[in-house]
């Protein structure tokens, strides 16, 4: 290795390297001035001269005639050959080498090195090999090297081939110091170092925000793991409570199933030992009476009228019956009394399961970890009739005077009183009416009234059923709310809200159908007028704690409300 080292230093590359090409001259020629280049690419050279007449040495620019400008030298051929020899025996290792991450020498033939500099005149990368004559040569020493990478030509002004150093704040672009002479002067202008100092402090200011914000979210997500757990926790206990719950309810009914059926066969066997007792006296009776009816006839068949006198008074008297002649046997129904009033208890377990049912529904619903904003109101009845619910009225809850029609959709207030069976729920004194349907959620409903005088509300089904007071009336308590709807001769449409026994007058377009509506979450009660357009009446905004009923009351005979069919 130091041998070849040795050879290689004996041959002065500059005499075998073409200062054109900057590669092994390729059938070299000397100039007068001493300098050595291949022949095509002095003559290329020239080429480009011949307007001047004369002709120049590329590299110490000296000038001279054409004629004889040039020979062909026979000692340079065979320095260049044994140069190309030790080159190939001293190759360089593949580090050495342009990769695919590199940039590659422009003057290299066949396999090209790493290029380690750029010159922004020649706009060239060069390799280890090819860029001595920049650092050798006076001419070139005054071009303008940077290390070389695969950004140097994006930092490079297209315009003026300059290095791009300077930002310009007020175009928000990087430029040359030649811009910045000829287009950006006046121009808030620093150094791309300068303006790199400042963004990376809001970079990392920026990272700080971020890196906060990750940590921040890591709780939150760690939160979020921990109320699922919770969540799962919480629910899973209460499916387990809830069907202890629910087995207690079904062991209960069991028991009183139970207890039912063995008072039923208890009572049973009593009175089944009662009638047969006395059917079995009743039957020693009849075998008796049978004997001595035996024995009279006998005697009525004696033939000697003084035996028959004779034996006459010995026969025993008719003793008194110990049953009176005939058996009151109660109407046949038996133990149907007690499926009546098995019947009554299902009926209302029905009740109380179904209110109950909408209210546990309610507690679940009501579960929501997050506050979520809520959806916006409706605007447009379009809109409205998204939430409309189909309402029916309860016929165990209509007083006597009120006559339900049309599905139950329809009451109608009247004269004669209605033979309705007795229901705890049923209004005894207001002329009122609830519906089946209990109203949780967001809902639209509307009620067309007739004539002269009505009442549209929202009650609790707490709401107290027996007597005439404020606890009862719609709109006088705080368990419903209410909206009066009057229609006189001289004084049109008017309207009254009512609720806890306090009056609201309201001003409002006259209308005979009234549009409520309820988002019993955000405790909004919403009632409109409903004509061409909606016009709200009143808002309520409280707060609702248990389900809400839909009611009527009617004041005025024949008067009546209906609710509409919307969908």
């Amino acid at each position: 290795m130091a041998q070849k080292r040795t050879q290689r230093a004996q041959i002065d590359e500059e005499d075998v390297y073409c200062e054109i090409c900057f590669d092994l001259l390729k059938y070299p020629v000397t100039i007068p001035c001493g300098h050595n280049f291949c022949i095509n690419c002095i003559k290329a050279h020239w080429d480009e001269e011949e307007e001047t007449g004369t002709n120049s040495c590329p590299q110490c620019w000296k000038t001279f005639n054409p004629s004889g400008a040039s020979e062909k030298t026979t000692a340079l051929p065979s320095l260049v050959e044994q140069l190309k020899k030790i080159s190939l025996q001293a190759a360089p290792d593949d580090s050495c080498y342009a990769g695919l991450q590199d940039v590659a020498c422009f003057f290299c033939c066949g396999r090209k090195l790493k290029a380690i500099s750029f010159c922004f005149i020649c706009q060239a990368f060069y390799c280890s090999r090819h860029v001595h004559p920049h650092f050798d040569d006076p001419p070139l020493k005054k071009h303008k090297m940077v290390k070389a990478s695969k950004m140097v030509q994006n930092n490079i002004c297209s315009r003026h081939d300059e290095v791009i150093d300077v930002f310009c704040r007020t175009d928000q672009k990087f430029i040359c110091s030649l811009c910045l002479e000829k287009v950006h002067q006046g121009h808030d202008t620093v150094s791309a170092a300068a303006e790199r100092a400042e963004r990376q402090r809001e970079l990392e200011e920026r990272r700080g925000n971020i890196q906060q914000r990750i940590q921040d979210r890591e709780k939150d997500v760690k939160l979020l793991q921990q109320e699922v757990e919770a969540i799962n926790h919480s629910a899973d206990k209460t499916v387990e409570d809830s069907e202890k719950i629910f087995t207690e309810l079904i062991r209960l009914l069991q028991k009183r199933s139970s207890d039912v059926k063995q008072q039923i066969r208890s009572q049973q066997e009593t009175e089944v030992s009662r009638v047969k007792d006395v059917q079995e006296k009743l039957e020693q009776e009849i075998t008796e009476l049978k004997r001595k009816d035996a024995e009279l006839e006998q005697l009525s068949h004696t033939e000697d009228h003084n035996q028959f006198l004779l034996n006459y008074p010995s026969l025993p008297a008719l003793s008194e019956s110990t049953h009176s002649s005939s058996i009151n046997i109660r109407p046949l129904r038996h133990f149907e009394d007690v499926t009546a009033a098995v019947s009554e208890l299902r009926d209302k377990l029905q009740d109380v399961l179904r209110d109950s049912w909408t209210n546990i529904s309610l507690k679940i619903t009501k579960v929501d970890v997050f506050q979520s904003e809520p959806e916006p109101e409706p605007t447009t009845r379009a809109e409205f009739l998204r939430y409309s619910r189909e309402i029916t009225l309860d016929p165990n809850t209509a007083h006597s005077d009120l006559v339900l029609s049309e599905g139950n959709r329809k009451v109608t207030k009247t004269y004669r009183s209605q033979s309705y069976p007795s229901h705890p729920d049923r209004f005894t004194e207001c002329k009122q009416v609830l519906s089946k349907e209990s109203l949780t959620g967001r809902c639209y409903w509307e009620v067309e009234w007739t004539d002269k005088y009505a009442t549209i509300a929202v009650a609790y089904k707490n709401i107290r059923r027996v007597g005439s007071g404020h606890q009862c009336i719609f709109g006088n308590n705080d368990r419903s709310w209410a909206l009066d709807c009057s229609q006189g001769s001289f004084t049109g449409y008017t309207y009254d809200f009512r609720h806890n026994n306090k009056e609201t007058s309201i001003s409002g377009p006259g209308s005979s159908t009234i549009g409520v509506y309820l988002d019993h979450r955000a405790g909004v009660l919403s009632f409109y007028s409903i004509s061409e357009t909606m016009t709200l009446l009143h808002r309520v905004q409280t707060t609702f704690t248990k389900p809400l009923l839909a009611g009527i009351r009617m004041h005025m005979y024949d008067d009546t409300a209906e609710f509409c069919q919307l969908t």
